[in-house]
Protein backbone atom coordinates (compact mmCIF):
# COMPACT_ATOMS: atom_id res chain seq x y z
CA UNK A 1 0.00 0.00 0.00
CA UNK A 2 2.81 2.79 0.68
CA UNK A 3 4.12 1.33 -2.63
CA UNK A 4 0.83 2.30 -4.25
CA UNK A 5 0.83 5.68 -2.62
CA UNK A 6 4.73 6.75 -3.09
CA UNK A 7 4.12 6.28 -6.93
CA UNK A 8 0.91 8.29 -6.77
CA UNK A 9 2.27 10.82 -5.22
CA UNK A 10 5.97 10.93 -5.69
CA UNK A 11 6.08 10.60 -9.35
CA UNK A 12 8.12 12.70 -11.64
CA UNK A 13 8.28 12.74 -15.54
CA UNK A 14 10.20 14.42 -18.06
CA UNK A 15 13.50 15.19 -16.54
CA UNK A 16 16.93 13.60 -16.59
CA UNK A 17 17.52 11.90 -13.12
CA UNK A 18 20.51 14.16 -11.73
CA UNK A 19 18.69 17.46 -12.38
CA UNK A 20 15.54 16.28 -10.67
CA UNK A 21 17.59 14.69 -7.87
CA UNK A 22 19.39 18.23 -7.55
CA UNK A 23 16.02 20.60 -7.98
CA UNK A 24 14.28 17.90 -4.71
CA UNK A 25 17.37 16.98 -2.33
CA UNK A 26 18.42 18.75 0.73
CA UNK A 27 21.45 20.46 0.09
CA UNK A 28 22.39 21.84 2.96
CA UNK A 29 22.56 18.41 4.36
CA UNK A 30 24.48 17.40 1.54
CA UNK A 31 27.13 20.32 2.49
CA UNK A 32 26.68 19.50 6.00
CA UNK A 33 28.20 16.00 5.29
CA UNK A 34 30.79 17.16 2.97
CA UNK A 35 31.84 19.91 5.90
CA UNK A 36 32.12 17.11 8.72
CA UNK A 37 34.05 14.81 6.25
CA UNK A 38 36.80 17.43 5.54
CA UNK A 39 37.34 18.10 9.58
CA UNK A 40 37.41 14.70 9.74
CA UNK A 41 40.35 14.70 7.15
CA UNK A 42 41.89 17.93 8.96
CA UNK A 43 41.43 16.25 12.57
CA UNK A 44 42.98 12.71 11.60
CA UNK A 45 45.95 14.81 10.22
CA UNK A 46 46.61 15.57 13.53
CA UNK A 47 45.10 11.75 15.41
CA UNK A 48 46.77 9.61 13.45
CA UNK A 49 50.77 9.95 12.88
CA UNK A 50 51.19 8.57 15.95
CA UNK A 51 49.11 5.52 15.57
CA UNK A 52 50.70 5.25 12.20
CA UNK A 53 54.42 5.60 14.21
CA UNK A 54 53.77 2.64 16.54
CA UNK A 55 52.25 0.45 13.62
CA UNK A 56 55.43 0.72 11.40
CA UNK A 57 53.62 2.73 8.73
CA UNK A 58 54.02 5.96 7.39
CA UNK A 59 52.93 9.50 8.95
CA UNK A 60 50.17 9.75 7.10
CA UNK A 61 48.92 5.97 6.21
CA UNK A 62 45.69 6.40 8.05
CA UNK A 63 44.77 9.80 6.86
CA UNK A 64 44.97 8.34 3.05
CA UNK A 65 42.27 5.33 3.99
CA UNK A 66 40.46 7.84 5.87
CA UNK A 67 40.27 10.34 2.66
CA UNK A 68 39.66 6.23 0.19
CA UNK A 69 36.94 5.24 2.42
CA UNK A 70 35.56 8.72 3.01
CA UNK A 71 35.89 9.54 -1.16
CA UNK A 72 33.55 6.04 -1.43
CA UNK A 73 31.29 7.10 1.11
CA UNK A 74 30.30 10.51 -0.04
CA UNK A 75 29.92 8.45 -3.68
CA UNK A 76 27.85 5.72 -2.48
CA UNK A 77 25.58 8.99 -0.41
CA UNK A 78 25.22 10.56 -3.50
CA UNK A 79 24.10 7.36 -5.53
CA UNK A 80 21.96 6.38 -3.21
CA UNK A 81 19.92 9.44 -3.21
CA UNK A 82 18.91 9.56 -6.56
CA UNK A 83 16.87 6.23 -5.75
CA UNK A 84 13.25 6.20 -4.82
CA UNK A 85 11.67 5.17 -1.50
CA UNK A 86 10.64 1.91 -2.50
CA UNK A 87 13.90 0.63 -4.29
CA UNK A 88 15.49 1.63 -1.04
CA UNK A 89 13.26 -0.57 0.99
CA UNK A 90 14.13 -3.20 -1.37
CA UNK A 91 17.61 -3.11 -1.26
CA UNK A 92 17.58 -2.30 2.81
CA UNK A 93 15.86 -5.59 3.52
CA UNK A 94 18.28 -7.40 1.79
CA UNK A 95 21.17 -5.67 2.96
CA UNK A 96 19.75 -5.97 7.20
CA UNK A 97 19.37 -10.04 6.82
CA UNK A 98 22.93 -10.29 5.28
CA UNK A 99 24.04 -7.69 7.65
CA UNK A 100 22.33 -9.81 10.57
CA UNK A 101 23.66 -13.18 9.44
CA UNK A 102 27.52 -11.41 9.74
CA UNK A 103 26.62 -10.89 12.87
CA UNK A 104 25.42 -14.32 13.73
CA UNK A 105 28.45 -15.41 12.54
CA UNK A 106 30.97 -13.26 14.60
CA UNK A 107 31.88 -15.38 17.47
CA UNK A 108 32.72 -18.24 14.55
CA UNK A 109 35.02 -16.17 12.51
CA UNK A 110 35.35 -12.78 14.10
CA UNK A 111 38.08 -11.44 15.94
CA UNK A 112 38.32 -8.80 18.53
CA UNK A 113 41.56 -6.83 17.81
CA UNK A 114 42.17 -7.10 21.46
CA UNK A 115 39.84 -4.96 22.76
CA UNK A 116 37.84 -7.80 24.31
CA UNK A 117 34.45 -7.53 22.33
CA UNK A 118 34.35 -9.80 18.98
CA UNK A 119 32.87 -7.06 16.60
CA UNK A 120 35.12 -7.79 13.11
CA UNK A 121 35.83 -9.77 10.31
CA UNK A 122 39.36 -9.42 9.69
CA UNK A 123 40.07 -8.89 5.83
CA UNK A 124 44.11 -8.29 6.13
CA UNK A 125 43.34 -5.12 4.32
CA UNK A 126 40.89 -4.06 6.14
CA UNK A 127 37.71 -5.10 8.72
CA UNK A 128 34.65 -5.29 8.67
CA UNK A 129 32.02 -4.31 11.26
CA UNK A 130 28.46 -5.61 10.46
CA UNK A 131 26.71 -3.88 13.53
CA UNK A 132 27.52 -0.23 11.69
CA UNK A 133 25.57 -1.91 8.39
CA UNK A 134 23.19 -3.79 10.25
CA UNK A 135 21.94 -0.19 12.22
CA UNK A 136 21.18 1.80 8.89
CA UNK A 137 19.31 -1.21 7.48
CA UNK A 138 17.51 -2.37 10.19
CA UNK A 139 15.54 0.87 10.91
CA UNK A 140 14.08 0.80 7.22
CA UNK A 141 12.84 -2.59 7.78
CA UNK A 142 11.12 -1.65 11.66
CA UNK A 143 10.18 1.66 9.50
CA UNK A 144 8.41 -1.34 6.96
CA UNK A 145 7.04 -3.21 9.69
CA UNK A 146 5.59 0.33 11.82
CA UNK A 147 4.00 1.08 8.17
CA UNK A 148 2.27 -2.20 7.89
CA UNK A 149 0.97 -1.74 10.90
CA UNK A 150 -1.01 0.78 9.85
CA UNK A 151 -2.78 -0.79 7.06
CA UNK A 152 -6.37 -2.01 7.63
CA UNK A 153 -5.61 -5.34 6.81
CA UNK A 154 -1.74 -5.58 7.76
CA UNK A 155 0.16 -7.74 9.97
CA UNK A 156 1.18 -6.81 13.56
CA UNK A 157 4.09 -4.90 12.79
CA UNK A 158 4.67 -3.63 16.40
CA UNK A 159 5.04 -6.94 17.54
CA UNK A 160 7.24 -8.29 15.08
CA UNK A 161 9.51 -4.85 15.21
CA UNK A 162 9.62 -5.27 19.20
CA UNK A 163 10.67 -8.73 18.61
CA UNK A 164 13.31 -8.21 15.90
CA UNK A 165 14.54 -5.52 18.03
CA UNK A 166 14.64 -7.32 20.96
CA UNK A 167 16.86 -10.04 19.21
CA UNK A 168 18.98 -7.63 17.86
CA UNK A 169 19.92 -5.82 20.97
CA UNK A 170 20.05 -9.24 23.01
CA UNK A 171 23.00 -10.33 20.23
CA UNK A 172 25.12 -7.04 20.44
CA UNK A 173 25.04 -6.73 24.69
CA UNK A 174 26.17 -10.49 24.01
CA UNK A 175 29.17 -9.09 22.08
CA UNK A 176 29.47 -7.22 24.36
CA UNK A 177 28.55 -4.24 22.34
CA UNK A 178 26.29 -2.14 24.82
CA UNK A 179 26.56 1.08 22.35
CA UNK A 180 25.33 0.05 19.34
CA UNK A 181 22.48 -1.82 21.81
CA UNK A 182 21.67 1.23 22.80
CA UNK A 183 21.38 2.93 19.52
CA UNK A 184 19.14 0.15 17.70
CA UNK A 185 16.59 0.28 20.70
CA UNK A 186 16.44 4.63 20.59
CA UNK A 187 16.30 4.16 17.06
CA UNK A 188 12.70 2.03 17.91
CA UNK A 189 11.62 3.96 20.20
CA UNK A 190 12.02 6.80 18.31
CA UNK A 191 9.90 5.09 15.50
CA UNK A 192 7.28 3.65 17.63
CA UNK A 193 6.80 7.51 19.24
CA UNK A 194 6.23 8.78 15.72
CA UNK A 195 3.85 6.03 14.78
CA UNK A 196 1.69 7.05 17.75
CA UNK A 197 2.87 4.92 20.66
CA UNK A 198 1.13 5.21 24.19
CA UNK A 199 2.91 7.04 26.49
CA UNK A 200 2.02 4.15 29.25
CA UNK A 201 3.53 1.87 27.09
CA UNK A 202 7.15 4.15 26.44
CA UNK A 203 6.95 4.26 30.22
CA UNK A 204 6.88 0.37 30.80
CA UNK A 205 9.64 -0.27 28.35
CA UNK A 206 11.41 2.64 29.80
CA UNK A 207 11.45 0.85 32.72
CA UNK A 208 12.31 -2.50 31.41
CA UNK A 209 15.42 -1.16 29.96
CA UNK A 210 16.40 0.20 33.61
CA UNK A 211 15.81 -3.39 34.84
CA UNK A 212 17.77 -5.46 32.09
CA UNK A 213 20.62 -2.67 32.82
CA UNK A 214 20.93 -3.67 36.48
CA UNK A 215 20.62 -7.34 35.42
CA UNK A 216 23.80 -6.41 32.91
CA UNK A 217 25.39 -4.73 35.88
CA UNK A 218 24.93 -7.94 37.96
CA UNK A 219 26.32 -10.00 35.53
CA UNK A 220 28.70 -8.57 32.53
CA UNK A 221 32.20 -7.38 33.74
CA UNK A 222 32.21 -5.40 31.08
CA UNK A 223 29.33 -3.47 31.48
CA UNK A 224 30.38 -3.18 35.34
CA UNK A 225 33.40 -2.17 35.25
CA UNK A 226 32.28 1.00 32.61
CA UNK A 227 29.86 2.01 35.16
CA UNK A 228 31.41 2.08 38.12
CA UNK A 229 34.33 4.40 35.81
CA UNK A 230 31.78 6.36 34.95
CA UNK A 231 30.02 6.82 38.70
CA UNK A 232 33.90 7.21 40.09
CA UNK A 233 33.89 10.32 41.81
CA UNK A 234 37.33 10.86 40.71
CA UNK A 235 38.86 10.43 37.02
CA UNK A 236 42.27 8.65 36.57
CA UNK A 237 44.58 10.94 34.30
CA UNK A 238 46.32 7.75 32.69
CA UNK A 239 43.28 6.49 31.39
CA UNK A 240 41.84 7.34 28.07
CA UNK A 241 38.69 9.63 29.90
CA UNK A 242 41.42 10.64 32.17
CA UNK A 243 43.53 11.91 28.66
CA UNK A 244 40.34 13.39 26.89
CA UNK A 245 39.20 15.49 29.59
CA UNK A 246 42.31 17.11 30.17
CA UNK A 247 42.96 17.76 26.31
CA UNK A 248 39.23 19.51 26.53
CA UNK A 249 40.08 21.52 29.05
CA UNK A 250 43.58 22.73 27.67
CA UNK A 251 42.13 23.52 24.49
CA UNK A 252 40.21 26.51 26.20
CA UNK A 253 37.83 28.58 23.78
CA UNK A 254 40.52 28.65 20.77
CA UNK A 255 43.03 26.18 21.00
CA UNK A 256 46.80 25.16 20.84
CA UNK A 257 47.08 25.69 17.89
CA UNK A 258 47.20 23.21 15.05
CA UNK A 259 49.89 20.32 15.31
CA UNK A 260 50.19 21.36 19.13
CA UNK A 261 48.15 19.35 21.05
CA UNK A 262 49.48 16.25 22.84
CA UNK A 263 46.48 13.58 23.52
CA UNK A 264 47.03 12.15 20.12
CA UNK A 265 50.20 10.84 21.66
CA UNK A 266 48.66 9.12 25.32
CA UNK A 267 44.93 8.18 23.31
CA UNK A 268 44.96 4.89 21.74
CA UNK A 269 41.75 5.81 20.27
CA UNK A 270 42.44 9.39 19.70
CA UNK A 271 41.66 8.99 16.18
CA UNK A 272 38.65 7.30 16.42
CA UNK A 273 36.54 7.48 19.76
CA UNK A 274 38.29 10.43 20.85
CA UNK A 275 38.81 12.57 18.24
CA UNK A 276 36.52 15.48 19.58
CA UNK A 277 39.17 15.30 22.69
CA UNK A 278 41.78 16.47 19.70
CA UNK A 279 39.29 18.81 17.94
CA UNK A 280 38.91 20.85 21.36
CA UNK A 281 42.76 20.30 22.30
CA UNK A 282 44.08 21.74 18.98
CA UNK A 283 41.34 23.85 18.00
CA UNK A 284 39.32 24.78 21.01
CA UNK A 285 35.66 25.34 21.57
CA UNK A 286 35.11 27.14 18.41
CA UNK A 287 35.62 24.08 16.52
CA UNK A 288 33.93 21.42 18.82
CA UNK A 289 30.58 24.26 18.78
CA UNK A 290 30.80 24.44 14.29
CA UNK A 291 30.92 20.06 14.63
CA UNK A 292 27.68 19.97 17.30
CA UNK A 293 26.30 23.10 14.66
CA UNK A 294 26.95 20.89 11.52
CA UNK A 295 25.30 17.60 13.35
CA UNK A 296 22.36 19.61 14.58
CA UNK A 297 21.67 21.12 11.72
CA UNK A 298 21.47 17.55 9.61
CA UNK A 299 19.14 16.21 11.95
CA UNK A 300 16.73 19.23 12.58
CA UNK A 301 16.45 19.55 8.59
CA UNK A 302 15.81 16.44 7.99
CA UNK A 303 13.20 15.92 10.80
CA UNK A 304 11.59 19.38 9.50
CA UNK A 305 11.12 18.04 6.33
CA UNK A 306 9.97 14.72 7.02
CA UNK A 307 7.23 17.16 9.52
CA UNK A 308 5.50 17.54 6.01
CA UNK A 309 5.70 14.18 4.42
CA UNK A 310 2.12 12.11 4.49
CA UNK A 311 3.87 8.51 3.62
CA UNK A 312 3.78 6.52 7.33
CA UNK A 313 7.03 4.24 5.87
CA UNK A 314 9.17 7.05 4.75
CA UNK A 315 8.22 9.40 8.44
CA UNK A 316 9.02 6.59 10.25
CA UNK A 317 12.03 5.54 8.17
CA UNK A 318 13.19 8.97 8.21
CA UNK A 319 13.01 10.11 11.43
CA UNK A 320 14.96 6.87 12.75
CA UNK A 321 17.93 7.69 10.69
CA UNK A 322 17.72 10.92 11.51
CA UNK A 323 17.43 10.41 15.19
CA UNK A 324 19.80 8.11 14.83
CA UNK A 325 22.82 9.75 13.37
CA UNK A 326 22.03 12.25 15.66
CA UNK A 327 22.14 10.39 18.95
CA UNK A 328 25.49 8.20 17.60
CA UNK A 329 27.06 12.38 17.13
CA UNK A 330 25.49 13.25 21.07
CA UNK A 331 26.44 10.06 22.73
CA UNK A 332 30.42 10.11 21.51
CA UNK A 333 30.52 14.09 22.60
CA UNK A 334 29.41 13.21 25.87
CA UNK A 335 31.30 10.11 26.47
CA UNK A 336 34.47 12.28 25.96
CA UNK A 337 33.19 15.32 28.78
CA UNK A 338 31.87 11.81 30.69
CA UNK A 339 28.43 12.68 31.02
CA UNK A 340 27.73 9.53 29.66
CA UNK A 341 29.68 5.99 30.43
CA UNK A 342 32.00 4.94 27.90
CA UNK A 343 30.37 3.18 24.58
CA UNK A 344 32.89 3.10 21.91
CA UNK A 345 31.05 4.87 19.17
CA UNK A 346 33.04 6.61 16.39
CA UNK A 347 31.82 10.49 15.47
CA UNK A 348 30.03 10.07 12.49
CA UNK A 349 32.27 11.04 9.44
CA UNK A 350 34.94 12.56 11.59
CA UNK A 351 36.24 9.12 13.24
CA UNK A 352 38.69 7.21 11.57
CA UNK A 353 37.04 3.93 10.52
CA UNK A 354 36.05 2.55 6.82
CA UNK A 355 33.03 0.34 8.50
CA UNK A 356 31.82 3.18 10.07
CA UNK A 357 32.29 5.69 6.64
CA UNK A 358 30.96 3.66 4.27
CA UNK A 359 27.50 2.69 6.68
CA UNK A 360 27.70 6.41 7.68
CA UNK A 361 27.17 7.13 3.39
CA UNK A 362 24.61 3.87 2.92
CA UNK A 363 22.76 5.79 6.13
CA UNK A 364 22.39 9.21 5.17
CA UNK A 365 22.26 8.55 1.29
CA UNK A 366 18.80 6.92 2.43
CA UNK A 367 18.39 10.50 4.75
CA UNK A 368 18.29 12.22 1.65
CA UNK A 369 16.11 9.70 -0.41
CA UNK A 370 13.29 10.19 2.52
CA UNK A 371 13.56 14.04 2.71
CA UNK A 372 13.10 14.88 -0.70
CA UNK A 373 10.74 17.47 -1.91
CA UNK A 374 7.80 15.07 -3.33
CA UNK A 375 4.45 16.10 -3.80
CA UNK A 376 2.21 15.29 -1.23
CA UNK A 377 -1.37 15.37 -2.53
CA UNK A 378 -4.47 15.96 0.00
CA UNK A 379 -5.15 13.78 3.12
CA UNK A 380 -8.38 12.63 1.78
CA UNK A 381 -6.34 11.48 -1.58
CA UNK A 382 -4.19 9.34 0.22
CA UNK A 383 -6.74 8.14 2.51
CA UNK A 384 -9.16 7.20 -0.64
CA UNK A 385 -6.43 5.24 -2.65
CA UNK A 386 -6.16 3.18 0.94
CA UNK A 387 -9.21 2.20 1.22
CA UNK A 388 -9.86 0.93 -2.32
Amino acid sequence: MTEMVHRELGKYTGEPVFPKWWHTVDRWTLISVVLLFGIGVLLNFAASPPLAERNGFASFHYVQRQIIFGGLALIMMVVISTLDPITIRRFAVLAFFLSLLALLLLPFFGTDFGKGAVRWYSLGFASVQPSEFLKPTFVIVIAWFLAANLEPSGPPGIIFSFVLTVCIVLILAFQPDFGQAALILFSWGVMYFVSGAPVLILIVIAGLVIFLGTIAYRNSEHFAFRIDGFLSPEVDATTQLGYAINAIRGGGLFGLGVGEGQVKWSLPDAHTDFIIAVAAEEYGLILVLVVIALYASIVIRSLLRLIRERDPFIRFAGCGLACMFGAQAVINIAVAVRLVPAKGLTLPFISYGGSSLIAGGLALGMLLVFTRLRTQGEVEDILRRRLR
